[in-house]
């Protein structure tokens, strides 16, 4: 197996606090895909992956329509995808992808959060050097696959990496390759669950010991309960 597959091993992966943040999460993806996009899922497969991953996390129907409804009404505010990098202690590094209508709030906020653990907020470009931003779907099939073959098949597509999550298939490929790989699950009649994009850490994990983890943790819960915070990546292993 390859790296995606042991980061996806080695990541601690949490459900958001509760549903209504999850909704909000995905509410926000959902108005900027549209946005970018247009508001017709057929003609926006950004769009229609999300909504997608909507309904895999059981998002009411009119929660995903208001938040298509909202790409083109003139006095919704706009959000903006802004990244923050930084330094917890111990020397992790952290990435937090954040979607917010007010840079001057959150960047305030994820300041704050840093200094109250005793890390610091760095500069564009400052740890990003250690992550690798990558297309990932899940996908299910009604008859038996053959992952050696299907990744075969993929490769010219971009993907880079598959294998099985209990009965789904989980497919890497390289943060361009998103669309290619996405027509190919549509047009090969796959059921698409999820498609995103993931950060992947090229560097080593730093190995901390039980009590340094926690300070980390409670430092990503910190993170992860700020309603503009999207996602959180970090370089300590679990």
């Amino acid at each position: 197996m390859g790296r995606a597959f042991e980061f996806r091993k080695e990541r601690k992966f949490k459900r958001w606090g509760n549903m209504a943040r999850v909704f909000t999460r995905l509410g926000k993806e959902i108005t900027m895909a549209a946005k970018s996009g247009g508001t017709d899922p057929d003609n926006n497969p950004r769009l229609r992956a999300l909504i997608s991953n909507a309904r895999a996390e059981n998002m009411p129907k009119d929660n995903i329509e208001r938040a298509i409804k909202r790409a083109v009404e003139k006095d919704h505010s706009e959000y903006k995808e802004v990244v923050y990098e930084g330094y917890g202690p111990h020397g992790i590094a952290f990435l937090v992808e954040t979607a917010t209508d007010n840079t001057t709030r959150t960047v305030a906020n994820i300041r704050s959060y840093f200094n109250k653990f005793g890390g610091s907020l760095g500069t564009s470009g400052s740890v990003e050097f250690m992550f690798e931003r990558k297309s990932v779907f899940k996908v299910k099939s009604s008859s038996p696959v053959d992952i050696e073959e299907l990744e075969l098949e993929l490769i010219d597509y971009g993907a880079e990496e598959l294998f099985m999550e209990e009965d789904e298939i989980v497919i890497y490929g390289s943060f361009e390759s998103y669309g290619n790989i996405q027509k190919f699950i549509e047009e090969k009649g796959y059921e698409l669950v999820t498609g995103g994009f993931e950060r992947i850490p090229n560097t080593e994990l730093k190995q901390l010991n039980a009590e340094e983890r926690t300070e980390i943790e409670k430092l990503i819960e910190r993170f992860e309960n700020d309603d503009d915070v999207q996602s959180v990546y970090h370089t300590m292993a679990n």
